[in-house]
């Protein structure tokens, strides 16, 4: 029992015992609390591209303010640097306003309205996890220049008669001591940099060379993104504060991007919310029918973007916003709702094409929704049933709905078989990993409708551990993760479940939750070390560090790895590849070839690129 309550009389527990912190320090020792998971650069959301968020909103708000028009941001050798020309930092106060903790012009200020930085805590943190931190301002021929060391002033230089242009230099190399090994994926940056384009008409915003500017606003946006051809043009409507892009696909779920003065607002927030009510009440008065709202919302591809006076956001990373009104008297459902009201009603009137065209779409899922509606019934109460005993889920502690700090890291497993589930069953997390064991290949349900969901036992499972048949904002996990051998029969199963969710739930891809686990191919080792390799490249690296008596171990199945070895892949270290979809991606076009019924055309491309591997395990061997 003592051992339960932590009690050991050993345990000294007094006065020296309770520690103060410095903000530099407790930024340092949590960096997670200011800006997110401390990755290596491999996913989008993590701290990497949240600190070069927090450098070029200082910038964006500028802009906001009507100073500067261009914005330069370079990544090189890991140094990321950020210049606009906007009206400079206050010399007398740069120091401060880069160094010091709840320091900024932006508690209550006349000088920015309608920002993101709020907080005073952005760049702060940015300075306090770079091992080298510059900020520079020039205001009418005068400069200063101060350097940073993980946030401890290093140098300060003042310039008289400067001929630069009036602004801000920013530059920094984030503290490897806290990020360990990492890379920048410019993808992703390049990304953030579009949707800046996007929401700030008139903006240049120059990366590594490359100029980025939009015409169109969020337009443009929707255009970029779209990954099939829409039903019909997508209706742009602008207001005072407000803008909003709406269109329909072919598939199942929903689309949104959201954004509050500039930030994107990856998991929505009240303006979504609000957004969606808006377009259903919206669509059904107009039509004078008392339409389902997801028969409305089925498959609508949507942004929005809003200003607000000190907007309030759920945490730093400003992912979700949590205010409820735009001003003081005017709630967020009544401004977005009164906007559609008129604008959309309006739009709708004046295209009826458009307008026929989406009474279609609604009429069309209105009769796939009441076809299903006896079977789902049915197939509801079977998952309420074993919910309580699902054979199929070894479910965690912790979900992502949850009111958690480990929230954001719970993850479910899909595996192939109960003996690749028993070895991460037993290796697992229990507070946050959950394993869902398939019985084998699941059904092939490219072309089906969403009937099948609830007909297939395995499927309807799925969904409801999930918890995704409504909507997202219900998802049970953070990180949906298939998990299959690496032979021939788990790129199937894989393939089989990216079908499924393409199909039936590309939310679950579109907001970042899907991801496929890299298990190692081989071990490698001698008395002395031991590597796991993930490909036959890291493998032959292996074997000639090990010499020419390593053992060599081939990975067959996932069940073929003990649990002890399994706590690595599927711990810190864990290798992801995140699903995505991209404008670039032909959807239909790829699950039509792969998964489809042109049997003899698949045929012929197999045999056309078959290769045949020879195993050199011997030769590898002889290598000293």
């Amino acid at each position: 029992m003592a051992d339960l309550l932590n009690t050991n009389p050993n345990d000294t527990y007094g006065d020296d015992a309770i520690v103060t912190l410095s903000p530099r320090e407790h930024i340092r020792l949590r960096p997670g609390m200011y800006v997110g998971t401390v990755g290596d650069g491999s996913q989008p959301d993590e701290a990497l591209y949240v600190l070069i968020k927090e450098v070029v909103d200082n910038s964006i708000d500028e802009f906001i303010m009507g100073a500067g028009k261009q914005i330069d941001i370079t990544i090189a050798d890991k140094v990321v640097t950020v210049r606009d020309y906007g009206r400079g930092i206050p010399l007398k106060s740069l120091s401060a306003a880069v160094g010091q903790m709840n320091t900024g012009g932006k508690y209550g200020s006349e000088a920015f309205k309608k920002t993101v930085g709020m907080n005073g805590v952005g760049v702060k943190a940015v300075n306090m996890l770079s091992s080298e931190f510059t900020a520079r301002s020039v205001r009418d021929g005068e400069a200063r220049t101060v350097t940073f060391s993980k946030g401890l002033e290093v140098s300060d230089k003042w310039e008289s008669g400067v001929h630069e242009k009036n602004g801000t230099f920013i530059s920094y190399r984030v503290d490897e001591e806290i990020f360990g090994q990492y890379a920048y994926n410019l993808e992703y940056v390049e990304q953030k940099i579009r949707n800046y384009s996007y929401l700030n008409l008139g903006l240049t915003l120059n990366f590594n060379g490359k100029s980025y500017v939009s015409k169109n606003g969020l337009l443009d946006l929707v255009n970029d993104n779209l990954t099939e051809e829409p039903l019909y043009p997508p209706i742009h409507l602008t207001g005072d504060d407000i803008e909003v892009v709406i269109t329909h696909g072919t598939g199942y779920g929903e689309s949104y991007d959201s954004f509050v003065n500039g930030q994107h607002t990856i998991h929505g927030g009240t303006h979504q919310v609000a957004l969606r009510a808006a377009v259903a009440k919206t669509v059904k008065e107009f039509y004078h029918k008392d339409y389902d709202p997801s028969d409305i919302r089925t498959s609508i591809m949507a942004a929005i973007s809003i200003k607000v006076s000190n907007p309030v956001f759920e945490n730093q990373q400003k992912t979700k916003f949590g205010s409820r009104e735009i001003e003081p008297g005017v709630s967020v459902n009544t401004f977005v709702g009164d906007f559609l009201a008129k604008h959309l009603d309006d739009y709708l009137h004046k295209h009826s094409e458009t307008a026929q065209v989406l009474q279609k779409k609604i009429v069309e899922n209105e009769k796939e929704r009441k076809a299903i509606s006896g079977i789902q019934k049915k197939a509801r109460e079977t998952a309420k049933k074993v919910s309580l005993n699902n054979k199929k889920l070894r479910d965690c502690k912790i979900h992502l709905t949850d009111r958690n700090d480990l929230a954001e890291q719970s993850m479910i497993f899909i595996t192939e078989g109960n003996s690749a589930s028993g070895s991460i069953t037993k290796s697992r997390d229990v507070r946050t990993q959950a394993v869902f064991s398939l019985r084998g290949k699941p059904l092939n349900c490219y072309g089906l409708t969403k009937k099948v969901v609830y007909e297939n036992e395995e499927f309807n499972l799925l969904q409801a551990a999930l918890n995704i048949e409504e909507d997202m904002d219900n998802l049970r996990y953070n990180k949906v993760i298939i998990a299959t051998d690496a032979d021939v029969d788990g790129m199937h199963i894989r393939l089989l479940m990216m079908t499924f969710f393409l199909q039936f739930f590309p939310d679950v891809i579109r907001q970042g939750h899907l991801f496929v686990l890299q298990t190692p191919l081989f071990r490698v080792r001698n008395k002395k070390e031991t590597h796991y390799c993930y490909s036959e490249d890291e493998r032959l690296k292996a074997v000639s560090r090990c010499g020419a008596n390593a053992e060599i171990t081939r990975f067959k199945g996932l069940g073929e790895i003990s649990p002890d070895e399994f706590k690595e892949f599927i711990g810190e270290n864990m290798r992801l590849d995140k699903g995505r979809i991209t404008k670039d991606d032909p959807i239909h076009d790829l699950l039509e070839f792969y998964m489809g019924k042109n049997t003899y055309e698949r045929q012929g491309f197999i045999i056309d690129n078959l290769r045949i591997e020879e195993d050199i395990v011997e030769q590898d061997l002889k290598i000293s």
